[in-house]
């Protein structure tokens, strides 16, 4: 026998362990951490904040007249005792303006301010949330977007209870809504497959990124850090950026439970969610370098981990084979059961063997989008 060949099996082989330990730690260390805090919530061991202080909710809108009149409501009708909603009108040029006049003729607790036209500035996001959290009445912040409606009127207080001695963020599960078709499968599970990361990392003391739409921290964390001062050059990360900078093992809680979800209007063309994809990724070089070590890790194994299995199964001996085989099992019964048993604590769907399929190919789309022929594009974008 070819000596050659096992020599080069076994080289393999020991890549491919080595991918699937590290795989497997971050299954059970990270993307396991909502259930585990699930856990000790049901045990009374997890913290829980019975205070209710007042809550400003901001939300920036450009063009988003539809949106508001569909999902505003949900928002201001929220059942808390001290809230109100602060709407930034960024240079809006549909009927923006007008629906928020009506809503703020109904609702008391709604106040409207607005970007000035034409203001220099890389981002006029960032300008809109700054001027919302100089506007806010109270010193807890809650963050969502104008497309976002909370899966219940308890959304508030879900964020709040979180608040104890000492937090400064509380991060919260930003889910997308349920349709048909190939494209929203892969944001669904794009999106969850994120969500038990930075959840999960943040929930094990490496807390790393937010998102906008359903994220919350203190006006005088904000103020501390000079706001969005670190990341002004750039036309993203409002939520992420922010986040990586600020948040601590000590400073910052995840929200668990329906009760605590916001659903968004997902993209629905391939080319909207690229350009999405795009401005996401753009700002993750800005990262911490421990953030970028620890989400490059699992990335890099996780792609390791399907080109050693993929070639001992090609080329590999039967025992390889095999063995091959066994590893791709393990880790997919494994992946399935957290992943799976985390869907209810976000009201999501389960999955099935389509998991597989999603795993692979969303690492070639960030790769594509990364390595991408329309970057310059994407750094145009605003929002």
């Amino acid at each position: 026998m070819d000596t050659t060949i096992y020599t080069t099996d076994t080289i393999i082989a020991g890549i491919l362990i080595l991918a699937l330990v590290c795989q497997l730690y971050y299954y059970f260390r990270y993307i396991n951490g909502s259930l585990r805090v699930n856990r000790r919530n049901k045990k009374g061991k997890q913290p829980i904040s019975e205070a209710q202080p007042g809550v400003s909710v901001i939300i920036c809108a450009r063009n988003e007249e539809d949106n508001l009149r569909n999902y505003l409501s949900s928002i201001l009708e929220q059942d808390y005792p001290t809230f109100e909603v602060i709407v930034i009108n960024d240079e809006s040029s549909d009927e923006t303006p007008i629906v928020l006049d009506r809503y703020a003729r109904l609702y008391k607790n709604l106040h409207i301010t607005f970007v000035p036209t034409g203001a220099r500035i890389q981002s006029s996001k960032k300008l809109g949330l700054t001027l919302g959290v100089k506007a806010a009445k109270y010193d807890y912040l809650l963050f969502t977007d104008a497309d976002c409606r909370p899966e219940t009127p308890h959304w508030i207080s879900s964020i709040m209870q979180h608040y104890t001695p000492g937090t400064e963020i509380v991060l919260g599960y930003g889910a997308y809504f349920r349709e048909k078709g190939l494209l929203n499968r892969l944001i669904q599970y794009d999106t969850f497959f994120n969500g038990l990361l930075f959840l999960g990392m943040a929930a094990a003391g490496k807390p790393y990124m937010g998102v906008g739409r359903n994220l919350s921290y203190t006006k005088g964390l904000f103020e501390r850090n000079k706001g969005f001062s670190g990341s002004l050059q750039l036309r993203s990360g409002d939520d992420d950026l922010f986040v990586n900078k600020t948040a601590t093992s000590s400073n910052t809680q995840i929200a668990i439970g329906e009760e605590s979800v916001t659903w968004s209007e997902p993209k629905h063309t391939w080319r909207e969610w690229l350009q999405q994809k795009r401005r996401h990724l753009y700002v993750s070089p800005y990262y911490s370098s421990a953030s970028k070590l620890r989400i490059g890790a699992e990335s890099f194994s996780r792609g390791l981990f399907y080109i050693a299995v993929i070639v001992l199964l090609i080329v590999g001996t039967p025992y390889f084979k095999l063995g091959a085989a066994a590893a791709l099992l393990l880790r997919y019964l494994i992946q399935l059961c957290i992943v799976n048993s985390s869907t209810s604590l976000y009201k999501q769907q389960k999955f099935g063997l389509g998991i597989l399929f999603y795993d692979i190919f969303l690492p070639l789309v960030n790769l594509y989008v990364l390595l991408g022929r329309n970057t310059k594009k994407s750094r145009r974008q605003h929002w």
